[in-house]
């Protein structure tokens, strides 16, 4: 049994895929642990925006939606043919490797579910301990999360992801095992999360960078991904072991399929920034609208005091310029 057959046999598949399109690659194959954890995660959700709605605070419906789409494409690249066809084609393993590490944390990250499990979360009475909400503040305000969530350490750990595991046998090695590939399927999603989590800022953290800074850390992510992508598509030669011809769908020629995968790492980083920016933008207006509010309340309060001053200024700056010229 061949590495590329071992990762074949978990779905009691015969281990022989049919050639690859896309009515295959979204066939129904579903794998318990992402099925069984999206639905858990959406079920959690649900529960606690319902307990903020029955006590009448509000929860935005788009980030129910932002939420469930972010386990939607989870789903879609875990419980179906793709998944299948990831154990033996590059070019497919490239698209769960994308959407799992760069679209569904966006996507989640919007839902703010932090935020959501802070205020739908009772505290607990005083001296009965600690309830769930104290350990996820705990958890928030330790020093762990704050060393891991840092972009001396996100950045770093986003692009080791792509370079360490594909030029090291380490994804060889990881593929080999069920619950290998199930650990780098966790993890990518785990690193695109804490990657674009102080970037997104939706929901609080240790660090909350400014709106320039967001962007720059963004920016300083991107072309080390785009140049890992143009790496493996210019590669002369298989860059893993896995991917052998014996388990590849009939005709398929290896190389084409790695250079496939490269262009599809390198095109993909454009939809996450994209996204990112567009985010970004609109966080960004919305608080100096509520900037702006702020002041104007403000004024309304102090009866524009601060403008009274001002013009009492210009006033006292006219009446000394008067004298001078008249001296």
């Amino acid at each position: 049994m061949g590495d590329g057959m071992a990762g074949m046999h978990h779905h009691g598949g015969t281990g022989t895929l049919g050639p690859y399109s896309p009515s295959a690659a979204l066939g129904w194959s579903p794998d318990w642990p992402f099925l069984i954890g999206a639905v858990l995660a959406l079920g959690l959700y649900t529960v606690a925006a319902i307990r903020l709605w029955r006590r009448g605070d509000k929860w935005p419906v788009g980030r129910m939606i932002a939420w469930t789409a972010g386990l939607g494409t989870i789903v879609l690249v875990t419980c179906t043919g793709l998944n299948d066809y990831g154990m033996v084609l590059f070019s497919a393993h490239m698209i769960q490797h994308m959407v799992l590490s760069m679209l569904a944390p966006i996507l989640l990250l919007l839902g703010a579910p932090i935020t959501l499990a802070l205020r739908a979360l009772r505290p607990v009475r005083k001296g009965s301990g600690r309830g769930p909400r104290e350990l996820l503040v705990a958890l928030l305000h330790s020093r762990y999360v704050r060393v891991v969530s840092h972009p001396g350490a996100t950045i770093p750990l986003f692009v080791a992801s792509l370079y360490a595991l594909y030029f090291s046998p380490l994804f060889d090695y990881l593929m080999q095992y069920r619950l290998g590939h199930l650990a780098m399927m966790v993890h990518f999603l785990a690193v695109g999360m804490l990657f674009f989590w102080p970037i997104m800022g939706v929901d609080p953290g240790p660090h909350r960078p400014g709106y320039i800074m967001r962007i720059l850390e963004l920016f300083v992510g991107m072309p080390f991904h785009a140049f890992f992508g143009v790496a493996v598509m210019m590669a002369t030669h298989p860059l893993v072991t896995t991917f052998t011809d014996a388990a590849a769908p009939p005709g398929t020629k290896l190389l084409d399929d790695q250079e496939l995968a490269g262009g599809i790492t390198w095109a993909f980083g454009e939809i996450p920034t994209a996204i990112v920016l567009i985010a970004l933008t609109l966080q960004w207006a919305r608080s100096e609208e509520r900037q702006a509010r702020r002041r104007d309340r403000a004024a309304d309060r102090d009866g524009d005091a601060e403008l009274a001053a001002y013009n009492a200024y210009l006033a006292a700056l006219d009446r000394r310029g008067r004298a001078a010229d008249a001296g």
